[in-house]
Formats: structure tokens, sequence, C-alpha cells
């Protein structure tokens, strides 16, 4: 392990490391955005839904700016310490955390939310935040570690970073509750909100949910690239 820490050490001036940790911190601004568009839309706040999915875009944007010098940077990483494959295999995962952050606000804006039956709003506001804290939790994960990359560390602090995976994995459970919860009241309510109505939020749920599943599948493959040297 201690050899492994010393390679990366010394490749991590040519190394992808430093660019995916900006690269997550894109993902997580647009997470944190995509909270205040949520709550926008309830209100009826159109331009502030608006503002909000622009930053969203944008961010979305220098994020797929990042991973395309990240993709071309790694031939030339002669001493990468990590397989390459498990590397794309984990950045595809990052990258869709800015994606469905992207998506969903894009989704708020087709359609206005007007008459919802009693709790779905709520059950909109917790999926949220529950998607954020995922998020959130992920991206301690990823600081811990590329600081740890930064500096010379010992096996005992890779592993209890490590433990903190689990944590976003049962997050990201949490956050599977959520949706089916809210699921079960928008088709128990499908006569009054409508076909379309209930399609529409059906679509939002299964985004949203995506942003908690992407962040579990990132700190997988996190684990996975660096338990296997």
């Amino acid at each position: 392990m201690k050899d492994y820490i010393r390679s990366v050490f010394d490749v991590v001036a040519e190394s992808p490391f430093l660019p995916l940790e900006a690269h997550a911190k894109k993902g997580v601004l647009a997470v944190e955005k995509l909270s205040e568009a949520l709550e926008a839309y309830f209100e009826g706040d159109t331009k502030l839904l608006e503002e909000r999915t622009a930053e969203i875009d944008t961010l979305e944007h220098e994020a797929d700016i990042i991973k395309q010098k990240i993709r071309a940077g790694i031939p030339a990483s002669v001493r990468l310490p990590v397989d390459k494959k498990d590397l794309l295999s984990f950045l595809k995962q990052q990258d869709s955390i800015a994606d469905y952050a992207q998506t969903s606000a894009y989704w708020l804006t087709l359609r206005p939310a007007k008459n919802l039956p009693e709790g779905i709003e709520k059950g909109f506001l917790e999926l949220m935040a529950a998607s954020l804290t995922t998020v959130q939790m992920y991206d301690k994960v990823v600081d811990k570690l590329y600081k740890l990359l930064a500096t010379s560390f010992s096996k005992e602090e890779i592993k209890e970073t490590l433990t903190l995976i689990p944590e976003v994995e049962k997050l990201e459970h949490d956050v599977d509750v959520l949706e089916t919860a809210l699921l079960k009241k928008i088709f128990d309510n499908e006569a009054l909100i409508g076909g379309a109505g209930a399609c529409h939020l059906i679509g939002l749920v299964a985004r949203i949910g995506s942003i908690a599943d992407k962040s579990a599948n990132s700190a997988d493959r996190l684990r996975t690239m660096i338990l296997k040297r």
C-alpha cells in the first residue's frame, strides 16, 4: 500500500486526480442549484427556476469540459497508478451526477406545478433533500480521498476514509424508499393529476432519484479503483 501511495504522490501533477476532484465539485454544485430550482418550481417562481436551470446547464457544461480533458490526458499518464478502465468507469458514473441534475431541471420547466394533491409537494422536497444529502456525503468522501492523495498517508487512513462509502450507499437506499412512497402517492392520485401530469411527476421522481443512485455508483467505483491496487 505504501508503494502505491508513493506512486500516486509521484504522478499527482500529471494524473487525473486533481481534475477529478474539480469535476466532482461541479456535480455537487449542480445538485445544490437543483434543490433551489425545485423550491422555485413549487412556489411558481418561473424567473428563479429559469435562472437556476441556466446555472445548472453551465455547471454541467463545465463538468463535461473537465471530463474531456481527463480522458484526453490519460494516455499521457505514463505512471497512472490505477487501471485505466476502472478510472473511465468511475468518471462516467461521477459525470452522471451533473447530467441528472441538468435533466431534472429541464424536466421542471416542461410543465407547471398546479393543483397538486396534498403531500406530493412535500414528498418531492423530501426526495430532493435526501438526494442532496447523498451527494454531499459523496463529496465528503471525494474531498477526503483527494486530500490524502496530495499528502503522505497510511493504509489505515485509506481504510478510515473508505468506511464513509457505505454511508453513501445507505443514504441512496433511503432515497429509494422515498421514491417508492412518492410514486405510490402519485399513482393513488392519478385521477386528480391526470395522465400527462402523472407521467411528468413520475419522470421527475426518476430523475431526482437517479442523482443519489449515481452518487452511490461513483462511490463504489472509487472504492474498487483504490482497493484493486
